[in-house]
């Protein structure tokens, strides 16, 4: 039988109604209460490292839960993590970028309701998860969430209140779990292709600016103090407007004279960018060599930029670890992938 390490850290799962509001109280051995059917298949061991609602849940949260798996790695066959949803598609990019080549199963799952409450996803959510940490096909980081199986640098929250919360942006479900069975359409264990690899920093001065109609490069100016990298999510395919007090040119120019990196991604959830398509994209492109997140979700190009520049603060040597494919987390095309250092 497998031995499943239960990982809880709050969120809407373990929560209870407070004057304030909802509020993270339930303790992480009451969860399993709930869930008596996994003894069928699994023995379950707990911990509590935190208890907080996910909006406070940030980088150095990552590094802790990082480095407990590393703790308990050997002992366990796979991990759950039990946490809110609201910033849970960020753990689990960044888990995956923390934690890499993992054979073993690690499982981030949560709820829209409370897990005491009589309609509830919570006691699904979780049975589901301890099921797939359980599954000796199951590897790497994924979120298990109303039934589907989403690699952990693909899943995005689309829904606030709906129990199907989660979507896989620009890949299919690795699985889906109906009525206790697991229908996996994606088994890729031969990718792993070396030991697993823990990673222990992030740096996290890491600025996602939205561009809105109207904006030019002042927000960059007054900011560069404060970062040392600047994700753009900008319109459509990708480009920067051509008006303003202080142009977006002067500025990129100014930030990558500095040793800061400057990326381009878009608004838009489904389908990437292309800065090679407009004007206004591709000769700024070419012009700084800027990188641009492709398909990558938000999540993930967030969290893979705090990890690559944890590790280098060399810019050819970012760009190659940011480009590097790690848990299905970007699909480039033989043209773009041509442009890349080797």
């Amino acid at each position: 039988m497998k031995k499943v390490l239960l990982i809880a850290t709050g969120g809407t799962i373990a929560s209870g109604y407070t004057e304030d509001g909802l509020a993270p109280q339930i303790a992480a051995g009451a969860l399993l209460r709930y869930v008596e059917e996994y003894r069928d298949f699994c023995r379950v061991d707990v911990q509590e490292p935190f208890s907080l609602d996910s909006t406070n849940i940030y980088g150095r949260h990552w590094v802790e839960l990082a480095g407990l798996i590393e703790k308990k790695y050997d002992a366990y066959d796979g991990f759950v993590i039990c946490h809110g949803t609201d910033t849970m598609a960020f753990t689990a990019a960044a888990l995956s970028y923390l934690i890499q080549n993992s054979r073993k199963p690690i499982v981030v799952t949560g709820a829209q309701k409370p897990i005491d409450l009589p309609v509830t996803d919570a006691r699904t959510n979780l049975l589901d998860s301890l099921r797939f940490a359980s599954d000796g096909r199951a590897h790497g980081v994924n979120i298990v969430f109303g039934g589907n199986v989403i690699a952990g640098t693909r899943a995005k929250k689309e829904r606030s209140k709906s129990y199907n919360a989660f979507s896989s942006i620009n890949y299919p479900n690795i699985a889906v779990i109906r009525d206790g069975r697991i229908i996996f359409y994606i088994e890729d264990e031969d990718r792993i292709n070396g030991p697993v690899t823990f990673y222990h920093t992030l740096n996290e001065r890491i600025l996602l600016l939205k561009l809105v109609p109207g904006m030019d490069g002042t927000v960059l100016n007054r900011l560069f103090s404060g970062y040392d990298g600047v994700i753009i999510e900008a319109f459509g395919v990708g480009g920067f407007p051509d008006y303003g007090e202080i142009p977006f040119y002067s500025e990129i120019r100014r930030w990558m004279d500095a040793g800061k990196f400057v990326m381009m991604a878009t608004q838009v959830t489904h389908e990437g960018s292309d800065m090679e398509v407009y004007q206004v994209g591709k000769v700024i492109k070419e012009e700084f060599g800027l990188m641009e997140a492709y398909d990558m979700t938000l999540e993930a190009t967030v969290t893979k930029a705090m990890w690559a520049l944890g590790q280098t603060k060399d810019p050819e040597v970012f760009r190659r670890l940011f480009y590097r494919t790690v848990n299905h987390d970007i699909l480039l095309g033989e043209e773009q992938a041509s442009e890349l250092p080797s």
